[in-house]
This record gives structure tokens, sequence and C-alpha cells, in this order.
């Protein structure tokens, strides 16, 4: 055992009769702060915020100079995969974990969000809000809520197209490449958000910062690129840019259960019992930019990332101890389950209000299995 997993395992040692709800979260809140685990890690995060631009402005003097060449798709690619990598900067800040001023963090997601990535902060925020609110409960988190997608039987069962309810029904297996249109939808919801008449902060900036990034981004493609090219370049980086962030988002909650507009949990079994974590090592970290801590990040928002993993140990033991369940899977085994949970309700044959942790206790005992295998093998070597 690790010298984090002993601090871990001491944390949630049981000091006294506790009832459910309130007083479990509030003991759980207070370990966390007692091991500055909601302290900001300023360097960490400057290092980032002063490092985007340079990798940006790097990225993209490479684009001009390569020139007018079909290596530029390589190009594309790794653009994408530098807006997501600032998308989950942008994250952070929203989430105000960077500063503690609330104005700096909002600057910088506008910064981030509009002007560097082309997605709109205030239409995040609308949506994200609600989604941390009531993750998974139906009528109430618009990320279970998808105009293709079904996952509750009544999406599944509303439509009369017979096109439409085959599509339905074979869901499963166009789930990863309707990904490929998450970056354009994405940046096409922000554009919506900032038109509509609805309330929005800052409307004109954002809209500014959209602008230039968006116009400007194209123009600067067509400038250096043949037509032809261009489209093909634009359609990668979009293409790999969406999946990206869609792999990077659809682990954590899909397939884990719908909760009825009628049920009611306590904040932390709510944010618990319907997160879903995967299982890596830092570099997993790093690739899903912190998104891997989903239980961690949804009981305390605003702990910063690099504190996720040593929260992780402390949430899990203590989760244990108070009989909440807490799932934890390899990312390749998070991507089976989502995709056969919405193959399931596509077809139909699927109670999405079942237990959240029934597939995954049979993949957690796959893995388990697995590794204890493994480990016999290299025992008898």
């Amino acid at each position: 055992m690790t010298e984090t997993q002993r601090a871990g395992a001491a944390a949630v040692r049981p000091t006294g009769r506790q009832g459910r709800g309130t007083s479990e979260f509030t003991e759980l809140a207070r370990l966390i702060r007692e091991r500055g685990l909601l302290r900001r890690r300023y360097g960490y995060y400057w290092t980032k915020l002063v490092g985007v631009p340079v990798v940006l402005a790097g990225s993209l003097t490479a684009f001009v100079l390569i020139g007018d060449t079909w290596w530029q798709l390589v190009t594309a690619a790794v653009l994408a995969v530098v807006f997501t990598q600032i998308a989950f900067l942008a994250h952070d800040a929203a989430h105000r974990q960077i500063f503690v001023s609330g104005k700096w963090n909002e600057w910088v997601s506008l910064v981030l969000g509009d002007l560097f990535i082309g997605m709109s902060y205030g239409w995040w925020q609308h949506k994200h809000t609600r989604h941390h609110a009531n993750p998974n409960k139906e009528g109430a988190d618009p990320d279970i809520d998808l105009p293709v997608i079904a996952l509750t039987q009544d999406q599944a069962r509303g439509l009369r197209s017979p096109v439409l309810r085959w599509l339905r029904a074979h869901q499963g297996l166009f789930f990863f490449p309707l990904l490929l249109l998450e970056g354009l939808s994405l940046h096409a919801s922000g554009v919506r958000r900032v038109f509509t008449r609805e309330r929005l902060d800052r409307r004109w900036v954002e809209l500014a910062f959209l602008t230039i990034r968006l116009v400007g981004f194209v123009v600067l493609v067509f400038l250096v690129l043949s037509p032809g090219l261009a489209f093909a370049f634009l359609g990668v980086q979009l293409g790999v840019f969406g999946l990206y962030m869609g792999l990077s988002f659809a682990p954590n909650h899909k397939g884990m259960g719908i909760v009825g507009r009628d049920v009611s949990l306590d904040f932390l079994r709510r944010q618990v019992m319907l997160s879903r974590n995967i299982r890596g090592n830092r570099f997993v970290d790093v690739l899903m930019g912190g998104l891997n801590y989903q239980v961690e990040h949804h009981l305390f928002p605003s702990m910063p990332r690099p504190h996720l993993r040593r929260a992780a140990v402390i949430i899990q033991d203590y989760c244990r101890a108070h009989g909440v369940p807490y799932t934890q899977v390899g990312l390749f085994a998070s991507y089976l389950i989502v995709v056969r949970y919405v193959n399931r309700v596509g077809l139909g044959e699927r109670d999405p209000f079942e237990c959240p942790l029934l597939a995954e206790r049979q993949y957690v005992g796959i893995e388990a299995a697995s590794e204890g295998s493994s480990e016999g093998k290299r025992s008898g070597a």
C-alpha cells in the first residue's frame, strides 16, 4: 500500500455514528479540506495559461510554413488535440478551479472558450450547470436529452418514421461515428446561443470572440490551402476535435442508469452513484484532462485538477466505509458499457431505471479476473 493509500484509509476510519446524506458529505468535505485538496495550484495553472498561447501560436506558425500540401491533414489532427486540451483548461476555469476570483475565472473561460476554441462560454455554463445539479435525471439533465441518440425508453419509442426507428434500433453502431460531428455541433450551439433572446452575460464580448475565432480561422485555412485541401483540413480538424471531446465526456455518465423525475437522492449518493471514474495512470489523467475523476469532480467541482488523483483515494475509501457504491472501470471497458447501453435502449431491451452498477460489476469482475490471472502467471514465473 502506498503512502497516499495509507493516508486515504486512515482518513475514512469511522469517528462515530453518522446519518445519511448531508452529514456524510459534510464529514467528507471536512476530510478533503483538512488535506488541502481545495487549495489553489497557481504554479500548475499559470504554466498552462502561459503555455497555451505559445503552443497555439507555434501550431499555427507551423501550419503556415508547411503550406499547401496534404501533410496538412496531420497538422489538422494535431490542432484538434491542442484545441481539446485548451477546452479542458477552459472547463477548469469555468468551474472556478484556477483562481479565487470569479471574474478572473470567467474571463479566462471566455478567452479560452470563445476566442481560442470557438465555443460559447455562456452556452456551456447554462447547460453544464444543470447537468452538475442533476446528473442523469430525466427532465433535468440536458446531457441525456440528445437529438440523435436515445438514452431512455421514452426517447427510443417516440419516433414514427421507420427509417429513424431503424437508426435508433442500431444506435450503438453509430455512437462513435456520430462523435465526428460533435465538433461542428459544439460550434453551432455556441453561435446559436449568442443570437438567442435569452439572457446572456457579456453577449457582445462572446460575439466578438466567436467571430474572430471562427471566421478568422476559416479565412486563414483558405488563404494557405487550395479549396479542396482546405475543406479536407477543416473536416479532419472538426472530426478529430469532436471525437476526442466525445471520447473524453461519454464515459463519465452514459450507461450509469437514468434517475426518474420523481426520484430524489441526497447529494453524496446522487453525485457518486451516477458518475463513473476511469482507471489509469497519469498519462490517462492528461489524455482526459482530469475528467477521468468524474466522481471527485462532481462532489467538488472547484477542486483543482492536480488534486483529483489524491482525492480519489480518500473518497473511494470513504464511500466504501459508508456503503456508497463507487464505480471505476478501465477506459475501453467504459466505452463497451456505453455502446452496449445505448444499443439496448435503442432496441427496447433494457430498463434504463435499473441499478446503475450492474453493467459495471460485470466488467470490473472481468478485469479483476484478468489481473488475478496475470498476477498468478507472474508469481509462477
